[in-house]
């Protein structure tokens, strides 16, 4: 595969970097600031920042940002993405050789700060940023009434909805459902804490949970509520399909609407001196205790 040296070119995109930017794939969707940022030009980096990187980062709607291998190689592997820029280390490039070939993508070759600059500086990106348009995201009316889907209530940490996703795409969840304000947008350091799980799980915005949740109960779904102080535990619930699992916010949990539209609340017994977990470790104790009992 020949590596450009200062010229990038995606099979997917033809646009020049000069044309104006396509329209988005869900509009609906707000964008976090925190989690993307426009390319600056290279060379351009701030003064004075640390090791290179701007402390200045635009956001752009159109755009999103993945970072790390891992989850830029699912990115590069699914067909979901329509990719804008690769930039790489010649060492990243190297290792995403066959996927790179596979979607006819030619790479810009650059050295690890060039992209350090492009990113926040929280940002760990393994010498590899994809830019990417955004993911189509569903409707909850297009959710089949079958398996096992996830109900997020105001989780805002990137990390734990990133982590959430990796765990639910590892354990075959259908779809993650999420509301449209007080969520995380699905890119940078969320895209990369799912590690590829973004291009597994569908994602549904909604605008209202305690109407989506409605929607959830008429389709027969049992929803099932985890709630530190739950009458009884997950082990001893009755479950079956389709479920939904409904997660709340660390600290302030399950709202008032969304408790009221569960089927049932559940809590996690532990057995150790520590009786709660973060939220994305729930999440997966919740799964496994969730599939033991669908296999019994």
């Amino acid at each position: 595969m020949r590596l450009a040296l200062a010229r990038k070119f995606s099979g997917d995109d033809r646009a020049r970097p000069n044309s104006p930017p396509g329209r988005r794939d869900d509009p609906r969707q707000p964008e976090n600031p925190r989690g993307t940022g426009h390319p600056p030009r290279q060379g351009s980096r701030e003064r004075g920042s640390r090791g290179g990187r701007s402390q200045s980062f635009k956001s752009d709607p159109n755009i999103v940002q993945i970072f790390g291998f891992h989850a830029a190689r699912e990115a590069l592997r699914a067909s979901r993405r329509k990719i804008v820029n690769v930039y790489a280390t010649a060492a990243a490039a190297a290792r995403l050789e066959q996927e790179l070939t596979g979607r006819a993508i030619e790479p810009t070759i650059v050295e690890a700060d060039e992209i350090s600059a492009r990113l926040p500086p929280e940002a760990l990106h393994q010498g590899v940023l994809v830019e990417t348009r955004p993911l189509e995201t569903a409707d909850i009316t297009d959710l089949a009434p079958e398996g096992v889907v996830i109900v997020l209530d105001q989780v805002t940490d990137p990390h734990n909805v990133g982590a959430i996703l990796r765990t639910a795409a590892a354990f075959g969840v259908t779809a993650l459902v999420t509301t449209e304000r007080h969520s995380p947008a699905m890119t940078g350091i969320l895209a990369k804490a799912a590690s590829g799980a973004l291009e597994h799980v569908t994602i549904v915005n909604v605008v209202n949970l305690a109407r989506a949740m409605e929607h959830l109960g008429r389709e027969g779904f049992l929803r099932v509520g985890l709630d530190s102080e739950g009458p009884a535990s997950l082990e001893e619930t009755a479950l079956h399909t389709p479920l939904a699992l409904v997660l709340g916010a660390e600290g302030k949990g399950l709202r008032r609407l969304t408790r009221e539209n569960c089927d049932v609340l559940a809590r996690l017994d532990m057995p150790g001196p520590t009786k709660s977990l973060n939220v994305s470790n729930a999440c997966a104790v919740a799964l496994t205790l969730v599939r033991g009992a669908l296999k019994a």
